[in-house]
């Protein structure tokens, strides 16, 4: 960001600036002590300190190299003061160079930055740690997320993930765990925990859990780099290359999620035209080539079956030429090789598109009522079915159901919204006896869409 772009807000420029590179930062600061712990730290000090500057001297013209150059200065500072680690000193005075004046721009490093960030996936993901405890630290340090957020995600007390972040970062300085890419059999370990955990950021990114909006572009973006840095990593993997695919094809609606007030917009009812076909064309190139790899006899999984899936979307012009069909068939596979509660609900919009509303609802009944506690998904998931069916009384009270489940502010808007809509239609004069519309005389309504995330523990349902 230029220096003469100081008189815009240094506080919205700060914040933009830690979103963007904090994984970065993180990730050398890693690299350089070898301590995760000590360079958050050495993160944060260095953002206190453009809190405190920025404001008065304006933004600089690189903010990473900015915050860096902070953040090596506080740590040299801290083993200086340390003197059983003067070791460590010229560790960190060999990364750091000749001297802060000759600070180099990080810009002109990017392959090496970049590559501190996968290796921070890896060391989050490490076996020491338990599935949970990677994810909150992967969310915290690389997705950027607060405590807060986290916590909200996971449903749990924001005290209670300070400490199972902390514990997290401690277990990992205990376990004496190598800032390197792993290799062999140790790559092989930890690639499924990757690549759930850039999963689960995309997840957040694309719908929220909490909050005012409905989507963080900032963390789908990242969390789509992250599979394409993973690709280079891993490119003989189908599920790897299904991974990106998947994220391609599913970040590619985003722009024409939400309408020109804010407002959600679904699936159904998006205009197609606004999908980033830049995104369906990575996808898709992704995508044949594991199906490539797969026809070689490779191993395929989730990643792969849920790609296949938003291929489908991505290729009907119209929705009204969406082969439901197809995707409810691979969700039938899906289902038995990565079964689960939310690829069951997904299961059931499919079916309920391809071959009626009972049939969804049939799907949807055989689920345990408490599978996915008080997500709003299976109620909102009911509801479309029940309108779909005509019954409108029943789909208002599902909808009512997930409005009271949700935390997200933009679904809420969504959810409310269809609840008060099939509330006036079920009052109408012409319902049938039981109080309930017949099917014939309704409308086409937007619906929940059936190609969101599968076995993650969150699902965009309402597309």
């Amino acid at each position: 960001m230029p220096a003469e772009d100081s008189a815009d807000d240094p506080a919205e420029a700060i914040v933009a600036a830690w979103r963007a590179e904090s994984a970065r930062l993180v990730g050398a600061l890693t690299r350089m002590t070898r301590d995760v712990e000590l360079a958050e730290d050495l993160a944060q000090d260095a953002l206190v300190s453009a809190l405190e500057q920025w404001p008065t001297t304006g933004v600089p013209k690189n903010p990473i190299a900015w915050l860096m150059t902070i953040a090596k200065r506080r740590g040299i500072d801290h083993f200086r003061r340390a003197d059983s680690l003067r070791r460590k000193i010229e560790q960190v005075e060999y990364a750091r160079g000749v001297g802060d004046e000759q600070m180099p721009d990080l810009a002109g490093q990017v392959d090496y930055v970049e590559d501190d960030v996968l290796r921070l996936i890896f060391l989050s993901c490490h076996p020491c740690l338990t599935a949970e405890s990677r994810a909150a630290l992967t969310l915290r340090l690389v997705g950027g997320l607060t405590t807060a957020e986290i916590a909200r995600g996971f449903l749990v007390t924001e005290s209670t993930m300070g400490q199972r972040i902390s514990r997290a970062k401690k277990t990992l300085s205990a376990a004496h765990a190598e800032f390197e890419l792993p290799t062999g059999v140790e790559r092989a370990r930890r690639l499924d925990d990757v690549m759930a955990v850039i999963y689960l950021i995309f997840n957040e990114g694309y719908t929220a859990t909490s909050g005012q909006e409905w989507m963080r572009p900032d963390l789908a973006s990242e969390a789509t780099r992250l599979a394409r840095m993973l690709v280079d990593v891993a490119p003989h993997e189908p599920e790897v290359l299904g991974l990106q695919a998947l994220l391609e094809l599913q970040g590619s609606r985003m722009p024409a999620r939400l309408n020109e007030h804010g407002t959600p917009v679904l699936l159904e009812a998006q205009d197609r035209t606004r999908w980033d076909q830049s995104l369906i064309r990575r996808g898709m190139a992704a995508l044949e080539q594991a199906e490539r790899l797969a026809a070689r006899g490779k191993a395929v999984g989730k990643y792969f079956l849920q790609a296949l899936i938003g291929a489908q979307h991505a290729r009907a012009k119209r929705a009204e030429d969406t082969d439901w069909r197809r995707i409810a068939a691979l969700y039938d596979v899906l289902a038995d090789a990565a079964p689960g509660p939310v690829v069951e609900v997904n299961r059931a919009v499919a079916h309920g598109r391809a071959f009626g509303p009972d049939a969804g609802l049939a799907v949807l009944e055989g689920l345990d009522a408490g599978a996915l506690g008080d997500s709003p998904l299976v109620p909102s998931v009911r509801g479309d079915l029940l309108e779909r069916a005509g019954l409108h009384a029943r789909a208002s009270e599902a909808f009512a159901e997930a409005v009271a489940r949700t935390r997200n502010e933009g679904e809420r808007t969504v959810l409310q919204a269809r609840a008060e809509l099939n509330l006036s239609r079920a009052s109408r004069p012409t319902e049938v006896s039981g109080g309930e519309e017949p099917a014939c005389d309704r409308q086409p309504r937007p619906r929940p869409d059936a190609d969101g995330p599968g076995p993650g523990r969150r699902t965009p349902a309402d597309d």
